[in-house]
């Protein structure tokens, strides 16, 4: 069975009062629809996604460059939003069921969506939903005397997205019922038969204000780990020299089983080790024939790849490259916009200094070319 998840980020904003709209909030450089999109590409079933935006943010979710990713203006409500998602996607083939999922709710966790994809098989809708624990009043207005009068919490309850549909149904719905429209989708229907709630979870909260963000901050950062990396390699005549994914000119080059980047090498371990995944040693031996004289830029681009699959993401990376020569400043930016675009991050998060060993040592000696890098990553989920 094949999904599309439509994701709505066509609001105002304007409770969060930012200049930056909340969709393009960022955390460990990746905005709240980004994170919400890489943890619906976990599963296969999730063929199409499709983000509703606002026109107004033309501009900021064209600098996101999302890959496979159908965009859609949004309308002046989300159920209209809603509606022109539902009105493209009918006209597609191969996804009769359809997730509809507000932006503002990124910490949804992955065992949550694959439970929402488990149930709609025998569903015509699933709905995750929590219990309401505080006490609940309400004003009642009889004769232009206001009082108050408390709610039995064991009838209420909150729903959450992502919320799954049979497309088909829920575009009918819309079509036909748009004056019954509440809040949700799930409001639209007056027949709940086989329509299936599920438990929510409490850390599924919307994202409404500047607090609401910095406490999903606060629940990352609780998430946020740190690895160390380190490498050396002896430089030779008649070897190339790499450095951070670069062909320096050089007369010597480093030794090593593969192409010798100790730059590359070091930021692989760091991240290896800040996600505990072992080292780079164990996961590319240098007793395997087929990585012998491999680009460090292949190494660390199937690095990437584990670590999105385990939920982790770079936060930032900082780099000392220690060598003598040649001088680390005439190819920093290089450098920098290199490990960017291979570790799929911004620039703003990598630092990269030069060092010397004051003519000390095999380094000092232009024996020996060293790096050593800090690494934090935050997992998502």
């Amino acid at each position: 069975m094949s999904f599309c998840l439509i994701i709505l980020a066509g609001g105002n904003s304007h409770r969060f009062k930012s200049n930056v709209s909340k969709p393009y909030q960022k955390i460990a450089g990746k905005s709240l629809i980004e994170i919400n999109a890489i943890k619906a590409l976990k599963f296969k079933e999730i063929k199409k996604i499709i983000l509703v935006y606002n026109k107004k943010d033309s501009k900021r979710v064209k600098s996101l460059k999302l890959k496979n990713i159908k965009l859609i203006i949004g309308g002046k409500s989300r159920q209209q939003s809603t509606l022109n998602a539902l009105r493209y996607l009918i006209g597609q083939k191969g996804t009769p069921k359809v997730l509809i999922h507000d932006v503002a709710r990124p910490n949804f966790s992955i065992k949550l969506l694959g439970s929402i994809l488990k149930n709609i098989k025998n569903a015509r809708a699933v709905i995750p939903k929590i219990k309401v624990q505080d006490a609940v009043k309400q004003i009642i207005d009889s004769s232009k005397e206001e009082y108050i009068i408390s709610k039995k919490r064991e009838n209420l309850f909150l729903t959450q997205t992502p919320q799954a549909f049979d497309l088909k149904e829920i575009y009918h719905l819309h079509k036909t019922n748009s004056g019954k429209y509440k809040d949700d989708d799930i409001s639209l229907y007056m027949d709940l038969n086989k329509v299936k709630f599920i438990e929510g979870e409490k850390n599924n909260f919307k994202i409404t204000d500047k607090s609401d963000f910095e406490n999903l901050r606060n629940i990352y950062k609780s998430n946020q780990r740190v690895g160390i990396g380190f490498d050396v390699h002896k430089l030779v005549p008649k070897r190339k020299l790499y450095l951070a994914g670069l062909k320096i000119k050089s007369k010597l080059g480093t030794l090593g089983h593969s192409d010798g980047d100790p730059v590359l090498h070091s930021v692989t371990d760091a991240i290896l080790g800040a996600c505990k995944m072992g080292d780079i040693g164990q996961m590319f031996s240098d007793k395997n024939k087929k990585f012998k004289n491999i680009r460090s830029t292949i190494l660390l681009q199937r690095v990437i790849e584990q670590i999105k699959f385990k939920g982790y993401f770079i936060n930032n990376i900082d780099i000392n490259i220690i060598t003598q020569t040649p001088k680390i400043k005439n190819y920093k930016n290089k450098m920098i916009n290199n490990i960017s675009k291979l570790c799929e991050i911004s620039k703003d998060q990598i630092n990269i200094k030069g060092k010397t060993t004051e003519k000390l040592g095999v380094i000092g000696k232009e024996k020996a070319i060293a790096c050593e890098v800090i690494c934090s990553v935050i997992k998502y989920d």
